[in-house]
Parts: C-alpha cells; sequence; structure tokens
C-alpha cells in the first residue's frame, strides 16, 4: 500500500504503507472508527434482520411412459412408446413450462404480488390499467428472480425454490405456482376436443366399414365366387390334373396308332386260313359211284317220260344231269380225284382280335383326349375369370381390411383419449408434487451469520471512515510526514506537554513554520 504526499513544489514521495501505519491511523481516530462500526454494526444488523428471508421448497417428480399419447400412428398395431426415463429434452420442456412469462404472472394474479406498491417513479405514471400493468411486471419480474428452479442432479426431480420475506407468502407462492403448473402441463399434453375428434372419426369410419363390407358381400352373392383366391387355386390344380390327364391321353393314342399299323402289318403276312387235312381216292371207287348215280339218273329219266313229254323240264334237266355224269365219268376215268380240309387259322384270328381291340381302345383313348380338351378349355377359361373376379374380391377385401383397421384404430385411441381426459380430471399425470410447499419456521440464514455479516460491513465502514478522517485531516504527525511535506531535514524533535495530556485534547502545542504535530514539536531549518 503506497502513501502520496504533495509538498509546496509539486514534488511527490511515494512510501510503503505498513501494517504499523494503518494501526495508527485507526488508533489516531479510534473514536470515529469505534462510534462508527457500533452504529453501522447495529443499523446493519436490524437491516438484516427486518429484511430476513425465508425459503421454501416444492419438488416436482416427472415420469414417462405412464402416459400413452393420442396420436395418430400408421403402424397396424399401434402401441405408444413407452420409455422408463425421462429426456433432457422432456425436463427442459417442463422447466421451460415453469420460467414461462404466463405462468408466472397468472401466479403473481392469483397470490396478489402485484399489490405491493412499486419501487420506481415509472409505476405512478399513466392511467390506471397502465399503472397495473406495469406493478404486474415488476412482480413477475421480482418474483422471477426470487425463483430458483433447477434440475435434481441423477434424478427426475424439478426443485423449485422461493424466497420472501413472509413465510406465509412464501409457501402460498409455490404452492399456487405448482397448481397453476399441473394444469398448464394438462391443457399443453391434452389437446381440446381430442375425445370429440375421435369419436367423429370413430363414428364416420364405422360407416365406411360397413359399407364395405356391404359391397363385399353384394359381389359374393352376385358373382356366386366365395372366395377368388380359394376356387381359383382349385380351379388352377384341377386344370393341371386335366393337363396331365391329356397329356397321357395323348400317348397312349400315339400308342395306339403305333400297335394297329404292326397289327396290320402282321394281318397282311398271316393266311386267314389253314389245311387240316387232304383225302385221296382211286377211279374204281369214284367211276362205280358215278355210275350208281347215272343208272339213278336214267331211272328217273325213264319214270319220267312215261308221264311227260321229252320237252318236259324236268325231263330236260335229268337228260342234261345224266349227260354231265357221263363226262364225269369219262373224266373220273382219266385222272385221279383228291379231297382237301381247311379250317381259320388261330394265330390269324388272335391278330385279327387283337386289331380290333386297338382300334376300339385308339376309338377310346381320341375321345377321352377331346373330352379333356374340352375341360381343359373350360377350367382355362374358368381360372381366367377368377383370376379376374380375384382382383376385384381383393381389392374389396383390402378396403374392407383398410376400413376396419382404420375403425380399429380411431376406436383406440378414443378409449385411450377418453381415459387420458379421465386422469388429466383427476390430475393424475406424468408429472406431480413429491413434495408440496410447507411454511418456513426458519429463516435462511442463522443469527450468527447475520452477525457476521453485519459485523464485517461495520468494521469495513469504520475502517474506511477512520481512513477518510486521516485523508482529509492537514495535520502533519511523523518527521516523515514533515520532510515529505517541507522538502527540509528534521533537526529536532520535542514530546507533547503533559498539560495538553491531562485536558485530553488531542492537539499539538508546537508549532513549525504555521504546522502542528501530535505530540511533538518539530523545528525545521
Amino acid at each position: 500500500m503506497n502513501s502520496q504526499h504533495t509538498p509546496p513544489n509539486g514534488s511527490k514521495t511515494t512510501s510503503l504503507v505498513t501494517a504499523r501505519d494503518i494501526a495508527a491511523i485507526v488508533f489516531r481516530h479510534r473514536k470515529v472508527a469505534i462510534s462508527s462500526f457500533i452504529v453501522i454494526l447495529v443499523g446493519a444488523m436490524f437491516c438484516l434482520y427486518r429484511s430476513g428471508r425465508y425459503q421454501s421448497q416444492m419438488m416436482i417428480l416427472v415420469e414417462n411412459g405412464k402416459r400413452a399419447n393420442p396420436v395418430v400412428t400408421a403402424q397396424e398395431n399401434a402401441t405408444p412408446e413407452m420409455r422408463t426415463q425421462v429426456t433432457e429434452q422432456e425436463m427442459n420442456s417442463e422447466l421451460a413450462l415453469l420460467e414461462s412469462p404466463s405462468l408466472l404472472q397468472q401466479v403473481v394474479v392469483s397470490c396478489g404480488l402485484d399489490s405491493r406498491p412499486g419501487r420506481f417513479l415509472g409505476l405512478h405514471m399513466g392511467s390506471p390499467e397502465e399503472q397495473k400493468a406495469a406493478r404486474t411486471a415488476q412482480a413477475v419480474r421480482r418474483l422471477e428472480s426470487d425463483l430458483d428452479i433447477q434440475v435434481v442432479k441423477m434424478a427426475d426431480v424439478i426443485s423449485v425454490k422461493y424466497r420472501s420475506s413472509d413465510p406465509q407468502s412464501a409457501a402460498r407462492v409455490l404452492h399456487s405456482l405448482g397448481e397453476l403448473y399441473l394444469r398448464s402441463h394438462a391443457e399443453l399434453h391434452r389437446p381440446k376436443g381430442t375425445v370429440e375428434f375421435f369419436q367423429t372419426q370413430t363414428a364416420e369410419y364405422r360407416k365406411n366399414l360397413t359399407e364395405a363390407e356391404a359391397r363385399l358381400v353384394r359381389f359374393t352373392q352376385d358373382e356366386g365366387v366365395v372366395s377368388a383366391a380359394v376356387e381359383t387355386d382349385a380351379a388352377l390344380r384341377q386344370l393341371d390334373s386335366f393337363n396331365a390327364m391329356q397329356g397321357e391321353t395323348v400317348a397312349q393314342i400315339a400308342q395306339a396308332h403305333e400297335r394297329v399299323r404292326a397289327l396290320d402289318a402282321q394281318m397282311a403276312k398271316i393266311a386267314p386260313r389253314m389245311t387240316t387235312q387232304i383225302k385221296s381216292s382211286d377211279k374204281a371207287l369214284l367211276i362205280e359211284k358215278l355210275k350208281e348215280t347215272l343208272l339213278d339218273l336214267e331211272l328217273k329219266r325213264t319214270e319220267l317220260l312215261g308221264k311227260y313229254e321229252p320237252t318236259y323240264r324236268p325231263v330236260e334237266d335229268v337228260e342234261q344231269q345224266i349227260a354231265q355224269t357221263k363226262a364225269a365219268i369219262v373224266e373220273a376215268e382219266r385222272s385221279q380225284w383228291q379231297e382237301v380240309t381247311s379250317d381259320r387259322d388261330p394265330a390269324f384270328e388272335q391278330v385279327r382280335e387283337d386289331l380290333i381291340k386297338s382300334q376300339a381302345d385308339l376309338a377310346g383313348w381320341q375321345a377321352r383326349e377331346t373330352a379333356l380338351g374340352q375341360m381343359v378349355r373350360t377350367y382355362e377359361a374358368r381360372a381366367q375369370w377368377l383370376q379376374k373376379q380375384g382382383v376385384v374380391q381383393q381389392d374389396l377385401a383390402r378396403n374392407v381390411k383398410t376400413a376396419e383397421d382404420n375403425y380399429m384404430l380411431y376406436l383406440r385411441k378414443q378409449q385411450e383419449s377418453s381415459i387420458s381426459e379421465a386422469l388429466d380430471q383427476r390430475n393424475i399425470l406424468n408429472v406431480r408434487i413429491a413434495e408440496a410447499p410447507m411454511v418456513p419456521v426458519l429463516p435462511v440464514h442463522s443469527s450468527l451469520w447475520y452477525i457476521l455479516v453485519s459485523g464485517l460491513i461495520a468494521l469495513l465502514a469504520a475502517l474506511g471512515l477512520a481512513f477518510a478522517a486521516d485523508y482529509i485531516d492537514p495535520t502533519l504527525r511523523t518527521p516523515q510526514e514533515v520532510e515529505s511535506y517541507l522538502n527540509v531535514p528534521v533537526l529536532l524533535t520535542l514530546p507533547r506537554r503533559e498539560d495538553a495530556k491531562a485536558n485530553g485534547k488531542s492537539k499539538a502545542n508546537g508549532k513549525t513554520n504555521g504546522k502542528s504535530h501530535n505530540g511533538f514539536e518539530l523545528h525545521v531549518s
């Protein structure tokens, strides 16, 4: 610490101030220091005690995953996402809601904090409405500064503290803040008209579902198609079966054609009859028999001639037979006679029977192939028709499914919104007051704290006043001050007179060049 004295000639001399110098200054002005210390100590203690602050605290627990948010989602089974931890964004949102000016203004109005007199001159100017608005704004600002809102570390809890000179007011303000906060939270998380909206949408989608189901039933009755997909699969299976049967029939027809050709070639090589017996006879026996025949014919002719004319037709026939017999006798006399017996060939008959059977089988296979071809064409046409009907039926079924999904979705959301509204009406939220504010009994700081702070303030003020008194006092007190101020050496110092000390006066008796020194007389050259 440096002390500067400005001598008459304008030169400056800087000296280091020690603790002894400070103690000397305080000792010289001890009356000022002691009196100011006592007065300021009492005043500071009185002011601090009168302005003592009472603090009330409220704890808000923020939970997540306890409630379902009634919003429309695109999933088929739309379920609300459940989380067990509160995110930082959610905690910041709750803090912003607690610190919102609109909420604080409601607290100010409900607790009457704007009825206090204003501290600024501008609050008493203008119309009554402007003055009231100014007082409310000042009260909101003061409430915002007195509130201490923080998130408790490693916990989903928000700590809200409020200090006031009135303990009842501190608890009342926090209680009002908690109620208004819960109400605002419920209004923000449950938009108005949610239940009515979902009821209207549910009724509309129920109507759409009924109409879609009616269209599907009407199509089924008109077209006679119960399940186009199932019937198409059945038709395709039948078509595949008939196609396979037709292929087998074509193969059987080709095989029958080949068998018929083979049997025809085999029949061409085999004679239809075969010789079973050959008999031979000599001429005598034959001639004898012919002669007997001739005799019989001649007897017959004689008998006829006895009755009829030679020109009679039977007579002429007998004459002709006699001539033929005679010719045969002549021929028999010239050659030998032979008798041959024949019968059907069994191999030829077997081949012929196989051929007939193969031809019949061929005709049957050809008829079967024709019928199968007709069935294939019929099932092909039916399968194509069922596929077209299936597209229409699938579209109708898809409309029914979509209408049903929408109806179930909005029905579920209607139930969730109804439950949410019922819970909100009963103040069952995902935030709740974990610790209600209580009326504080003791102030924030103890009496010892007030004493220490008041003592510190009084000590600093007393020191300041002592230094100020020493600074404005023109008395030179030490030889160093004389040498520094006058810039001349000090030759002799004399102690202060005893009678002056007895009178209790601190004035200097010795004077040198118009300057006095307490306790000493100075002689300078």
